[in-house]
């Protein structure tokens, strides 16, 4: 079994607790392609991939899904082909949408144990967080990784606890008076960015920093499914 070496940590039981879970990722882009990755490997049974995205030639030198060979076909499509390839028997749905208003009821309709929020759109990584929250769904939120070029500066940090991060800063401000706010779990970087956004800019972009944030965000799907399954048997 490909899982063998990963079943030896955990024991048979527990792993098989663990992967028999629902992960969705909205955004399967820099940072979501890795946390793809790292679950489908690690064995999770169900993968829900959400992104409106085709590859594109200016993603090859960060994202997992963007080849020469992958570029204008959408990326959830390709991830799906992808994760197949690394474990047939997985079960991968995908949603090659746009999360908003028009589409979020669609997508929440699944049956979902965790998400990752891995987007970009500000105003849907908060509404991403509401609506978790309200659902009582698990979570975890990545904040910005573009500009930076340190990946030991990325940290597992509640949302009132980030620093200098302008994704961050502007979430706070937004959900600090949700009542489940001090709940908001991120990935965040403590880096200063090395060159701060200007209108019309395209952030800078690396092969490490959003891979580094993505399989963080991984370890801590993994872990917190352990902690419930763990939680419910004692």
């Amino acid at each position: 079994m490909i899982q063998n070496r990963t079943k030896n940590q955990f024991g048979d039981t527990l792993f098989n607790d663990i992967t028999n879970h629902t992960v969705m990722i909205v955004g399967v882009g820099g940072v979501g392609g890795y946390v793809v990755e790292a679950l489908a490997r690690f064995g999770i049974k169900h993968l829900i991939l959400v992104d409106h995205d085709t590859v594109e030639l200016s993603n090859i030198n960060r994202q997992i899904v963007a080849l020469h060979s992958t570029v204008n076909k959408q990326k959830v499509a390709v991830l799906k082909e992808r994760v197949k390839d690394i474990n047939p028997d997985i079960l991968v749905t995908t949603y090659p949408v746009f999360y908003d208003a028009t589409t979020k009821d669609m997508i929440f309709k699944e049956k979902i144990d965790f998400l990752v929020d891995a987007i970009d759109t500000i105003t849907y990584k908060i509404d991403i967080v509401k609506s978790c929250l309200d659902n009582n769904i698990k979570f975890i939120t990545v904040m910005g990784t573009g500009d930076k070029i340190a990946p030991e500066e990325l940290k597992l940090v509640p949302l009132h606890q980030t620093q200098i991060d302008p994704i961050a800063r502007v979430m706070r401000r937004k959900l600090k008076h949700h009542p489940q706010y001090k709940q908001i779990q991120t990935v965040c970087s403590f880096e200063t960015p090395r060159a701060l956004n200007k209108q019309g800019r395209t952030p800078t972009s690396n092969s490490f920093v959003p891979a580094s944030a993505g399989l963080l965000a991984a370890s801590y799907v993994i872990r917190s499914l352990q902690a419930d399954t763990k939680d419910r048997r004692e």
